[in-house]
């Protein structure tokens, strides 16, 4: 296995070359056999609620869940700080780039969000705190849509919003409390109670920047921005008799921002089937909006790991919504133990588990397919005695694309830092 050829390399630097080859090779996900889904395709897309579905966890879901995850991932790993405000690759290029072209989706197009929000202390530094402090509006996601041998495989054209979220907190253990804002009622019959959601989640979806971007003059929230994307393509694709799905995901604040575009998506298209699957999600608002949210149709599926620390902020006075899969870091035989609240946290360690869970009191499934060298991709997260560098990512080199083309295998390289 390939973190055994790490350890000898590691007792070997001479042998460093080789050790690149091994990363390089990692750098794109291993891939389940992609069954053909569309018998069940409501199902696996929530129709009732993961019902019989997650104990044992379904092989068919196992590969959904990891491949909307690693849509997610791609968020992060084209990030870049030093220019906060655009991605590092085209729409075109992003899944390619990044080893993803596989999964079956292409980019429509970006999504941003404006800075000088409020965020809440728990989350307030992201993946690269400049990035929040830019005077710019900066990127904050992706409108994606199955192609052609994707959408007969699920059963139908699935249309993805991915949602960019934080990577490593630091303020976890201080003022772990969001400040509520209350929000319109999309529900005609109403709740009885007034919903509100987290005031600096609220700011991140719906304020608007005036500021320009390399890509764009940004007058338009978030909101409004993936809203327009999302209907367009829900309009050209049952415009030719198809049928349309809506899937939301997201990772830590993105996961809080995809139950948002949930709540937005599903009360404009209430015939359109609208599910989420997050990662590592805070509590986002109140009783009241978690009903009304499902009153509106949408399923939420939350992964949570039982160690991380996200998940259980903000306080009571907040209520998580939808149905729960709980993975555990003990449960694999890879990971450190005890408190790693960043190592639990990133989103690869949630994939890991995901790959690795069967059920709940299992132990870590012997034919996971995804590599273990992924979980250190941006952390360190894996036990030292397999021997895997920290943080040994980087992004395939922003020649890749030029002028709207692909450059040659040849003059592309993965690097380890």
């Amino acid at each position: 296995m390939s973190h055994l050829l790490l350890h000898a390399f590691h007792e070997h630097p001479e042998q460093a070359y080789a050790l690149e080859r091994v990363l390089l090779q990692s750098a794109t996900p291993a891939k389940s056999p992609k069954e053909l889904i569309s018998s069940m395709w409501r199902e696996i897309h929530g129709s009732d609620n993961w019902a019989g579905l997650l104990d044992p966890l379904h092989p068919w879901l196992r590969r959904e869940i990891v491949k909307y995850g690693e849509l997610a991932q791609a968020t992060y790993d084209a990030f870049d700080p030093h220019r906060p405000e655009s991605c590092c690759y085209s729409p075109e290029g992003l899944l390619d780039c990044l080893g993803l072209a596989e999964n079956g989706y292409r980019v429509s197009g970006y999504v941003y969000a404006a800075t000088h929000v409020e965020l809440p202390h728990f989350l307030e530094h992201p993946l690269h705190a400049d990035a929040w402090t830019a005077k710019e509006s900066h990127w904050m996601g992706y409108v994606a849509v199955s192609d052609d041998a994707e959408t007969q495989r699920i059963g139908r054209r699935d249309i993805v919003t991915v949602w960019r979220g934080t990577a490593t907190p630091s303020e976890w253990f201080k003022d772990l409390q969001a400040r509520p804002e209350p929000i319109e009622s999309r529900s005609k019959a109403g709740t009885g109670e007034h919903v509100w959601v987290g005031r600096g989640f609220q700011s991140v979806y719906k304020s608007r920047s005036k500021s320009a971007t390399p890509n764009k003059n940004m007058d338009s929230s978030a909101s409004e921005q993936v809203m327009a994307q999302v209907m367009a393509l829900v309009n050209a694709h049952r415009a030719k008799g198809e049928e349309v799905s809506l899937t939301i995901t997201g990772h830590s604040l993105g996961g809080a921002l995809a139950l948002l575009n949930a709540h937005e998506a599903a009360s404009v298209m209430p015939d359109l089937p609208v599910s989420v699957v997050s990662f590592g999600g805070p509590r986002v608002g109140n009783a009241a909006f978690g009903e009304e949210l499902r009153g509106f149709g949408a399923r939420v599926l939350r992964v949570v790991a039982e160690q991380d620390l996200v998940p259980k902020v903000p306080g009571v006075v907040y209520a998580h919504v939808g149905t729960e899969l709980r993975v555990d870091t003990r449960v694999s035989p890879y990971l450190k133990q005890g408190l790693h609240p960043a190592g639990v946290h990133g989103l690869e360690t949630y994939l890991h588990l995901v790959d690795g869970y069967w059920c709940s009191g299992s132990e870590f499934r012997a034919e996971a397919k995804r590599d273990v060298l992924l979980v250190n991709k941006r952390g360190d997260m894996l036990k030292k005695e397999l021997g895997v560098p920290a943080r040994w990512y980087r992004r395939p080199s922003l020649s890749v694309w030029q002028g709207g083309r692909r450059l040659p295998t040849k003059l592309r390289r993965w690097h380890v830092r």
